[in-house]
Parts: structure tokens; sequence; C-alpha cells
């Protein structure tokens, strides 16, 4: 064969079907990825990070999550002292507690991607109020207004039972 001579693209129907699926599905992702206003940051092994409400992909809506351990409750972060870990930008209202942060992650990372945790027993991710929180056996853990956690601290046990059995199946698609 020459070295000018080209190959006819292959014209089969269901070809071109295969493409235009393809091609509607990758429309479709990038679509629900960047959809204005709305953020949801992909965490590791595709779990979501808590950003509702902040476009920029801000966590748990800006809170220091390190302030929860050292301070004794939810302290506002600042974009001074941020990092970017699991697909979204955590504030800190320090240096130290960024550094704290970064040292153990883990540690500091408020439960379920910082969802609301009954919300999570319940099946579903929806957002939280950062003055809705307690620490339950050293692990962070946010809730949607302080009405539901009233309910969460009545029988946590039970709830986190029920977190953790959900929580590994609950995609963004869960998200309310």
């Amino acid at each position: 064969m020459p070295s000018d001579a080209t190959i006819p693209a292959d014209r089969s129907p269901a070809r071109r079907r295969l493409a235009g699926v393809l091609v509607a599905l990758f429309a479709g992702l990038a679509a629900a990825l960047f959809v204005p206003g709305v953020a949801i940051a992909p965490a590791m092994a595709g779990k979501p990070v808590n950003t509702l409400g902040s476009p920029e992909g801000v966590a748990i809506r800006g809170y220091d999550p390190v302030a929860y351990f050292r301070e004794g409750g939810p302290r506002k972060g600042s974009a001074a002292h941020a990092v970017h870990h699991d697909g979204a930008t955590w504030h800190f209202a320090s240096a130290a507690n960024r550094a704290l942060f970064l040292a153990d992650p883990e540690r500091y990372k408020p439960a379920y991607g910082g969802f609301c945790a009954y919300g999570t027993s319940r099946g579903y991710l929806v957002k939280i109020e950062p003055e809705a929180w307690s620490i339950v056996d050293g692990r962070l853990y946010l809730n949607y207004d302080l009405g539901v956690r009233a309910t969460w601290l009545k029988d946590t046990r039970t709830y986190l039972a029920r977190s953790e059995r959900n929580w590994p199946n609950l995609t963004s698609r869960d998200i309310r």
C-alpha cells in the first residue's frame, strides 16, 4: 500500500450509533460536572465531599474541621490557610490547624464526606449546619441542623451503624 493512501472511514450504522452514544455520554457527563452554582467534589475512591453551596468547591461551608477538636466547636476557616484534599478545598482558621490536617487528614475530616450523618443513616446526602456537630469516639459528625442533631444524639449508636452500612453505597446521585 502506498504511503499516501488513505483508509476509508468505517461508515457502518452500528459504528455511527456507537460514536453518537459516546459523544452524548461524554456531553452529559461534562454537563453534570460543570453545572454553575452546584459544587460536589469527587473524593478519593469516588466518594463525594460536601461542597454544597460553594461554587468554588470549598468543603463544609468553609469551616475548619480541626477547630472542632482543638477549639471545641465550629470556626470559620480562611482561604489564606486553604489546602486541596480529596477533590475539595478545605479552609482552616490558622496555619497550625492546616498543618495538623495535612499531617493526618483522616483524623480531622468529618465522617461521610462532611454530609449530614443522620441523613447518611437514612440513605441520602444533605447539607449541614456547622453548629450542628458532635464528636463520637474521636470522629467528627455533622448534621443538617440543631433539630436533626438532637435526634442524632438520642440514639447515636443505632444511627452510626446505619450510616456505616449506607455510606459505601452512596454517591453524588444521592444528594438531595
